[in-house]
C-alpha cells in the first residue's frame, strides 16, 4: 500500500528524487572532489525539490500571499549564489520530504473513507412483490418499500426493519457493540452488519445513499475537509515574517544601490542578511522536539502522523473514549454465577451445565461460557441432540437432561430483570428439563490499567474524560463505575458521537477523541486530535486518527500527553534560542559590518544548538519522566 502511494504521488517522486541527489552530492562535496562533480547533483536536488512549491509560491503571489515554501526556495538560491550550496540544497530537501509526507497521508485517509464503502454488499436478493419469487440487484439500486431476503453469513444490503423471521446480527462496525444483537420482527438493521444463522426478510426504509455506512463516509470527509487547517507554530506568523524579511533584504540591496554604492558589496551585505535572517534555524527550533517526541513515542508503541500531531497533542485538555475495544477487550467474560436456590447447583456445576450445553455453539457467548469453564478446569458432559435458534439460544440432552441455554426474554415466560442486567452484564439463563436453576452474567472485561488510565487523564486535563459508547446504557455504566469515569453518553450511532465532540469543539475544547471502530471514524475526524486503538481498530479508525496506539497499551496515552507538552515547552525555548541569535546577527549586519564567514557560523551555530535541545526528547528517560504519575495539568 505505502509502496504503491509512495509512486503514485508527485510529491513524493520529486521529494525521493531529490533526496537521491543530494545524498550523492553530499559525499563527494565533502571529500573535497571537483565541482564539476558534486554541482550538478546538488542543481538537480534544487530542480526536484524546488520547483513544485516555487511554483505554488509564484501561483499564491499572484494572490498577494506570500507562501513559506517561496520563501525557502529563495533562501535556498540567495545561499547558492553566495557559495553556501549545501544550506541550500539541505533546505530543499527538508521542505520537500515534509510536503511528500503530507500528501501521502492525505492521500491514505482518502483511500480508506473509500474503501469504507465495500462494508456494504454490491448486491442484494429483492423479494418481487406479490411473492413472485426472487431476484439479485445492485444494492444502490434498491428504493424504500423494498423487500429484501437475508440468508445467514450475507452482509444487509441496506437499512430496513424485520418484517419476519429471527437472527442476530454483527453490527460493531455501526454501533460498537460488543456482542451479536438480536432481530426479530420489528428491529432495525443497517447496510453493511452481517446477518448470523437465521433467515430475515427486511422492508427497506431508507435509501441506500442515506444509509447509515453512506453518512459515515460523508461525516468522515465532511470533518476532514471542514477541519481548521493544521499548522505548526511558527507558520502562524509566516506571513509578516516572510514579507517583512522579503521587504528588509530588497531595502538592503537596493538603498545603497540608488545611494551609489559598489554593487558587489551590496549584493554580499543583502544576501548576508538573507542568510542570517532565514528562518531555517526557527523551523530546525520547531522540528527536532516534536520529531524526537515522535520518535520516542514511537519507541513505546504510540505512532504520530505528523509533527502537528505532536503538537496538537500538547494542546488537549478534555478526553473523550469508546467502550468496546477501547476501554475493554472487546469481548465477552464471565463475570457472575447465580445458581438459584434448591437447584442443588453451586457456581462450578452450572457453569458446567452450561458449557457442556453450549460447547458445539460457535457463538460468542458460547465461546466465553465454554472458556469460563476450562479456565476452572472444569470436565464437560457429553452432549447431544444439539440445537441452536437465533436470538433464543442452545438445547441439548446432558446426562439425560435437556438443558437450555439462552435469553431470559425468549426462555422464561414473565422475565423480570435481573440485578445483573440492571447492574450491566448480559444474562443467560440455565434450564433444567424446563426450570430455571441459575443465571449466569457475562460483560466485556475493561483493559489492564484502564482505571489507572482514566486518574491519569484527568489529572493531566483538569476534567473527568467522557465515555462515548453505541452499547446500551447499563452496561456502559457498569464500566464507567469501575474504571472511574463520571459522565456517560450511551446508545449512540456514529453521527451522534461527532455531534458530541463537535459540540465539546464549539465550546473551546480541544477535544481527544479515542477509539477503534468504524462507528468512531466520524468522531475521530472532527476531534481536535484522534487516536485509534492499533491491533483491532478499523482501517477507518487507523487512517482517519491523528495517531494510533500499536499495542492497545492505554497507559501510553498520558504519557505521550506529557510527551507532547514537554515538546512543546523545547519548542518555546528553542524559538528563543533562534530569535535572539537572528536578532544578534541582523543587528550586527545592519549596523557594522557582519563577515559572511561570521554570519553563517552564527547562523549554522544557533541551528545546531536548537537542533541538539530537541533531540533531549529522545532519552529513555524523557518517556519514563512523562510516564511517572503526574499531579495536575
Amino acid at each position: 500500500m505505502f509502496t504503491s502511494t509512495y509512486v503514485r504521488l508527485p510529491e513524493a517522486r520529486w521529494a525521493f528524487a531529490a533526496l537521491l541527489l543530494f545524498l550523492l552530492a553530499l559525499p563527494t562535496h565533502l571529500l573535497g572532489a571537483p565541482a564539476w562533480l558534486w554541482g550538478p547533483l546538488y542543481a538537480a536536488t534544487y530542480v526536484c525539490g524546488g520547483w513544485e512549491p516555487g511554483w505554488e509560491g509564484l501561483k499564491a503571489l499572484r494572490e498577494k500571499t506570500l507562501d513559506v515554501d517561496l520563501l525557502m526556495v529563495v533562501a535556498a538560491l540567495g545561499a547558492a549564489t553566495i557559495g553556501q550550496v549545501l544550506d541550500g540544497a539541505l533546505l530543499i530537501v527538508i521542505f520537500a520530504t515534509s510536503g511528500a509526507l503530507e500528501a501521502i497521508a492525505t492521500h491514505r485517509t482518502a483511500e480508506s473513507v473509500r474503501g469504507l464503502l465495500d462494508l456494504a454488499p454490491a448486491t442484494a436478493t429483492r423479494l418481487r412483490p406479490g411473492g413472485d419469487g426472487e431476484e439479485t440487484v445492485p444494492a444502490d439500486r434498491l428504493a424504500i418499500g423494498d423487500t429484501l431476503l437475508i440468508r445467514p453469513g450475507e452482509r444487509i444490503g441496506a437499512d430496513g426493519l424485520v418484517l419476519s423471521g429471527e437472527s442476530e446480527a454483527d453490527q460493531a462496525t455501526i454501533t460498537g457493540e460488543p456482542l451479536p444483537a438480536a432481530k426479530a420482527p420489528g428491529d432495525e438493521v443497517f447496510a453493511g452488519t452481517v446477518n448470523g444463522t437465521g433467515a430475515l426478510r427486511v422492508r427497506v426504509t431508507r435509501d441506500p445513499a442515506d444509509s447509515v455506512i453512506a453518512r459515515i463516509v460523508k461525516m468522515v470527509e465532511d470533518a476532514s475537509r471542514t477541519k481548521a487547517p493544521t499548522q505548526l507554530f511558527i507558520e502562524k506568523i509566516e506571513q509578516r515574517y516572510s514579507w517583512a524579511m522579503v521587504t528588509a533584504t530588497l531595502a538592503l540591496f537596493l538603498i545603497p544601490l540608488a545611494l551609489g554604492a559598489a554593487l558587489d558589496a551590496t549584493l554580499l551585505r543583502a544576501m548576508t542578511f538573507m542568510i542570517v535572517a532565514s528562518p531555517c534555524a526557527v523551523v530546525l527550533a520547531t522540528m527536532p522536539p516534536l520529531l524526537s517526541a515522535i520518535a520516542n513515542a514511537g519507541r513505546h508503541g504510540v505512532l504520530a502522523k505528523s509533527a502537528v500531531v505532536m503538537e496538537r497533542l500538547a494542546q488537549v485538555d478534555a478526553v473523550a473514549l469508546d467502550k468496546t475495544g477501547t476501554l475493554t477487550e472487546g469481548t465477552p467474560r464471565v463475570t457472575a454465577l447465580r445458581p438459584l436456590p434448591g437447584s442443588g447447583l453451586d457456581e462450578d456445576a452450572l457453569l458446567a451445565l452450561a458449557a457442556a450445553a453450549e460447547h458445539p455453539s460457535e457463538h460468542p457467548l458460547a465461546r466465553a461460557i465454554t472458556a469460563a469453564a476450562r479456565e476452572r478446569g472444569l470436565v464437560l458432559a457429553d452432549a447431544t441432540a444439539f440445537s441452536s435458534a437465533p436470538g433464543t439460544g442452545v438445547t441439548a440432552t446432558v446426562k439425560g437432561q435437556e438443558i437450555r441455554v439462552g435469553a431470559p426474554a425468549r426462555l422464561l415466560p414473565d422475565d423480570d430483570p435481573t440485578e445483573l442486567e440492571k447492574e450491566g452484564h448480559t444474562v443467560v439463563v440455565v434450564l433444567r428439563d424446563g426450570d430455571p436453576v441459575g443465571y449466569l452474567g457475562l460483560a466485556d472485561r475493561p483493559r489492564p490499567g484502564a482505571a489507572a488510565t482514566v486518574a491519569a487523564l484527568t489529572a493531566h486535563t483538569g476534567r473527568h474524560p467522557v465515555l462515548l459508547t453505541g452499547d446500551n446504557a447499563p452496561a456502559a455504566r457498569r464500566l464507567a463505575d469501575e474504571v472511574g469515569i463520571t459522565e456517560v453518553r450511551a446508545g449512540l450511532l456514529p453521527q451522534d458521537k461527532a455531534a458530541a465532540v463537535r459540540e465539546w469543539e464549539s465550546a473551546g475544547r480541544k477535544v481527544l477523541l479515542v477509539g477503534d471502530g468504524v462507528n468512531d471514524a466520524p468522531a475521530l475526524a472532527a476531534a481536535h486530535t484522534g487516536v485509534a486503538m492499533g491491533r483491532a481498530g478499523s482501517d477507518l479508525a487507523l487512517e482517519t486518527a491523528d495517531a494510533v496506539v500499536v499495542r492497545d497499551e492505554l497507559a501510553t496515552l498520558p504519557a505521550v500527553l506529557h510527551l507532547a507538552r514537554r515538546a512543546r515547552r523545547l519548542v518555546i525555548q528553542n524559538l528563543v534560542i533562534a530569535g535572539t541569535f537572528i536578532a544578534v546577527l541582523v543587528t550586527w549586519d545592519l549596523v557594522g559590518h557582519l563577515p559572511l564567514p561570521l554570519g553563517v557560523a552564527g547562523h549554522e551555530g544557533s541551528t545546531v544548538l536548537v537542533g541538539l535541545n530537541g533531540l533531549r526528547l529522545l532519552r529513555e528517560s524523557a518517556w519514563r519522566r512523562a510516564a511517572a504519575p503526574q499531579e495536575g495539568p
